[in-house]
């Protein structure tokens, strides 16, 4: 007899309102859908790597989204205090507040840090181009998330512990090897301006990586030194300071002796004190503004002597 109660205590009853509900429905239900949030109420994600510039491209965007709408859905995560937090869609956002809109189309879904933090490198590393400053901190968040997660790879049946397995991780769908993802993780310890100029392409990204181990007062020291001699290191210029900064022998002097040195195959340089040029200038003048003057200046001189020389 008890059996039997038994028996019948494990039996669900189906609800009269599933009994008339199709699988689609039912489906359908748990689907993602797109919802149309106001701009106001997505915030940034915390610490994006990726710059959204209100460039020419940009400017195209925000016309497009104008004329068309925003035809691929963003994806944001709800808030705990309310609101909502953008995973994938910061340069869609940009346009649509460009644009004069007031909502954009959305994705909702519940994320944790770590699962948002991988989408939205993943998403942005699909870009046209990204500076490298871009990519380092991007790879360095993706990789605390990999580590956090405690996520298993196909190279292994345990779980992830290296740091150079857990690269591997990251750079298999970017087409990286590891070993070149902790280059680029190197160039988040570079200063700020020192980054800018690896971003600009006056520094280039082997060398950059050697000057990421000098400390930051000696990365300043080789800032300003480069500024005032007009002069970039080599790779192997930036090998000798790595090699003296771990030695406890670089100085703002060494720096100095070494970035102005005679490379191999270097042309003479020209160089002209400042102090006997900035007189003819503006104040609010940049560099770029002057030398663009004194090229055109000389450019005058020069056709107005070869007219000389036909009379």
């Amino acid at each position: 007899m008890a059996a039997k109660e038994d028996r019948l205590a494990s039996i669900k009853l189906t609800k009269v309102d599933d009994l008339f509900s199709t699988e689609e429905s039912r489906n359908d239900s748990q689907r993602e859908k797109v919802m149309d949030i106001p701009l106001a109420e997505i915030s940034e994600f915390p610490g994006h790597p990726f710059k959204v510039r209100a460039d020419e491209a940009m400017l195209e965007m925000a016309d497009s989204v104008k004329q068309y709408g925003v035809l691929v859905p963003g994806l944001v995560r709800p808030k705990v205090g309310g609101g909502y937090e953008m995973v994938s869609g910061h340069r869609r956002k940009k346009a649509s507040e460009l644009a004069g809109m007031e909502t954009i189309p959305c994705l909702v879904r519940e994320l944790d840090d770590d699962q948002a933090t991988i989408i939205m490198v993943d998403s942005n590393l699909q870009r046209e181009y990204i500076s490298p400053s871009e990519k380092a901190f991007a790879y360095k968040m993706k990789m605390a998330a990999i580590n956090r997660q405690g996520q298993r790879t196909d190279l292994t049946s345990r779980q992830v512990v290296g740091k150079l397995e857990s690269a591997e991780v990251v750079g298999r769908e970017a087409g990286e090897s590891g070993r070149q993802v902790q280059r680029y993780i190197r160039l988040t310890e570079l200063t700020p301006h020192i980054l800018e100029m690896v971003d600009d392409k006056r520094i280039a990204f082997n060398p950059a990586v050697e000057l990421s181990y000098l400390a930051e007062k000696e990365q300043q020291a080789l800032f300003d030194t480069m500024q005032a001699e007009d002069c970039t290191p080599s790779l192997a210029q930036a090998q000798r300071m790595k090699k003296m900064s771990q030695e406890g022998r670089l100085n703002t002097d060494v720096i100095y002796t070494i970035l102005t040195e005679e490379k191999p195959n270097q042309k003479e340089k020209m160089s002209i004190q400042r102090e006997r040029i900035d007189r003819f200038f503006p104040r609010d003048f940049s560099e770029k503004q002057k030398e663009d003057l004194i090229v055109q200046l000389l450019e005058t001189w020069y056709k107005r002597r070869q007219r000389e020389h036909e009379r």
